[in-house]
C-alpha cells in the first residue's frame, strides 16, 4: 500500500520571532503549589496538540494569527498561572511562581495548502517540529514557559494551530478547558463560559501520608534491552479503525465477560500485538498502565472548572508468556479488573505514595500505556472559522522519560473512526502492524513515517 499524501509531504516554513504574551490585565502575584498527583516524574513533559482548520471565507480580513494572539491574552487573565513559570522546593514539590511573564507564542507561515495533507488528517503529521515550537527538556523545564502556541497561515487561508501545555498544569480534561475558553473569546466572549478552579490542595497527601493500596503501576524495575534500543530506527505509524472493526474484536471475546467498552477492547488488543512484537522475554512481566481520568469517582467530585490533573494510571500485570499465549479475551479481563480498582480512596493511596516515595515515574520497562482522547473534544475547538478538520495529540511517544519503544500509545479520533498513534523500532512495527491485522481480519489501514 503506497503511504498517504502527508507522510511524504516536504515544505517549508517562515517563523517570526517568539514572544512572550503577558495577561492582557494585572494578574495576581503569588506563588501556587501544584497538587501531589500533577507533580508525580510521570507528568513532567510538554502535551502536544495539533489543530488543523479550512479557509472560511466569511473571515474573510481576519488574521487568525492576530485574533488568537489577542484572545491568549485576555484567557490569561483568567488563567493566569499559565502565564507564570515552575518553582522545585524540598521533596521535589512543584510550585507555579505567578510571575506574568507570559505564555510563548510564535506567528508562522508555510508555502503548503491544506489539502495537500491528504483526506484524512491522522498522525503523524510530515514536518510536524516545525508546526509545533520546540518546548524545553524535562528535565530543564523549570522556570521556563508552561505553555506554547504557535499559529501558521497555509497557502489556502487556512492555519494550523499548535499547542504545547506542560502537564504538570492540568491533564488533557484540564487542557481543553483552557483552549475552549479561548476560542471563547476568539470569537467574541468577554470571559470564559467555565471559571477557572485551582484548589490543587484537594488531591494533596493526607497528613501524614498513609499508602493504604497497593500500587504496582510504581513499580520499579530493572531497565530491558527493549527500553534501551538507540532511537534512531524508530518508526511512528497511526493504524485506523472504525466501528465495524471494534465489533469484529468484540467477537473474540467471551459472554462471561459481560459488557466491554471500547477503551477495554482496544486497549488490551494493542497491548497484546505490542507486547508480541518487542519480543519480551516470556517470563518477564509486562504491565497496561491505564490512564483514567477519576473526576468521577472522588466524593465530593472535584468543583466545576478545576483544570488540574485528575487522573491515575492502573496497572493490569501479567507475564509475556500468558498475554501473548492466551486469548484475547484474558487481557480484556486484566484491563476491566484494573479499572475497577479506581476509587476515591486510591486517588489518595497515589498522593501520599507520591509523598512518601519521592514522586516517581511509572517504569518504562514492560510497559504500555494507553491513552484515549477520542471523547475529548478537540475537534469541536471553533476559533471563528468552523471545527477543526483534525484536532488532537500531534504525535505519538509522549513522555519525561523517551526510550526507542516507547510505551505511549494514543487513541484519537478521526473522520469516520479511530486512530492509533505509537512509536517502536522499525523491526517490532512490521510485527505490530501484522498482529493487528491478524485480530481485524485484515480490516486495519496504517499510515506512518
Amino acid at each position: 500500500m503506497a503511504p498517504p499524501p502527508s507522510t511524504t509531504l516536504a515544505f517549508n516554513v517562515r517563523r517570526r520571532k517568539p514572544e512572550l504574551i503577558a495577561p492582557a490585565r494585572p494578574t495576581p502575584h503569588e506563588c501556587k503549589l501544584l497538587s501531589d498527583i500533577d507533580d508525580q516524574e510521570s507528568l513532567r513533559f510538554y502535551i502536544p496538540v495539533i489543530q488543523f482548520y479550512r479557509y472560511n471565507p466569511s473571515m474573510i480580513g481576519k488574521d487568525p494569527a492576530a485574533v488568537i494572539r489577542e484572545a491568549l491574552a485576555q484567557t490569561l487573565v483568567y488563567y493566569y498561572p499559565f502565564a507564570g513559570r515552575l518553582r522545585e522546593g524540598p521533596n521535589r514539590k512543584l510550585s507555579v511562581d505567578c510571575t506574568g511573564e507570559g505564555a510563548l507564542y510564535i506567528e508562522a507561515n508555510a508555502d503548503v495548502a491544506l489539502q495537500d495533507f491528504g483526506d484524512i488528517l491522522q498522525p503523524p503529521f510530515p514536518c510536524i517540529d516545525k508546526l509545533l515550537y520546540d518546548v524545553p527538556n524535562p528535565k530543564r523545564m523549570l522556570n521556563d514557559p508552561l505553555l506554547f502556541i504557535q499559529v501558521t497561515r497555509l497557502r489556502c487561508g487556512g492555519f494550523i494551530l499548535g499547542i504545547s501545555v506542560n502537564h504538570v498544569m492540568s491533564d488533557v480534561s484540564g487542557m481543553m478547558q483552557l483552549i475552549l475558553g479561548m476560542a471563547e473569546i476568539g470569537r467574541g466572549a468577554v470571559a470564559p463560559s467555565i471559571q477557572p478552579v485551582w484548589e490543587r490542595q484537594l488531591l494533596n497527601a493526607r497528613d501524614p501520608p498513609r499508602v493504604s493500596l497497593l500500587h504496582r503501576e510504581y513499580d520499579q524495575v530493572e531497565e530491558s534491552t527493549i527500553t534501551s534500543t538507540p532511537s534512531e530506527n524508530t518508526v511512528h505509524r497511526s493504524f485506523s479503525i472504525g466501528p465495524n472493526q471494534v465489533s469484529t474484536l468484540r467477537k473474540l471475546l467471551p459472554n462471561t465477560l459481560g459488557q466491554c467498552s471500547r477503551f477495554e477492547v482496544l486497549a488490551a488488543c494493542l497491548w497484546r500485538c505490542r507486547t508480541i512484537a518487542l519480543k519480551p522475554h516470556p517470563d518477564e512481566e509486562v504491565r497496561l498502565l491505564c490512564m483514567i481520568n477519576v473526576r468521577s469517582k472522588l466524593s465530593p467530585p472535584l468543583p466545576s472548572g478545576y483544570y488540574g490533573n485528575a487522573v491515575v494510571f492502573p496497572a493490569a500485570i501479567t507475564t509475556a508468556r500468558k498475554l501473548s499465549q492466551n486469548p484475547l479475551g484474558y487481557a480484556v479481563k486484566l484491563v476491566k479488573q484494573a479499572k475497577e480498582r479506581v476509587s476515591g480512596e486510591y486517588v489518595k493511596s497515589v498522593a501520599d505514595l507520591m509523598v512518601m516515595k519521592g514522586r516517581p515515574h511509572y517504569p518504562m520497562a514492560g510497559s504500555c500505556v494507553v491513552t484515549d482522547v477520542t471523547r475529548a473534544g478537540f475537534e469541536e475547538v471553533d476559533l471563528g472559522w468552523g471545527k477543526a478538520v483534525y484536532g488532537g495529540l500531534a504525535k505519538a511517544g509522549l513522555g519525561a522519560k523517551l526510550p526507542a519503544a516507547s510505551p505511549c500509545v494514543n487513541l484519537v479520533a478521526i473522520k469516520g473512526g479511530i486512530a492509533i498513534s505509537i512509536c517502536l523500532p522499525a523491526p517490532a512495527m512490521d510485527i505490530f502492524a501484522k498482529e493487528l491485522e491478524f485480530h481485524s481480519k485484515s480490516l486495519f489501514i496504517s499510515s506512518g513515517l
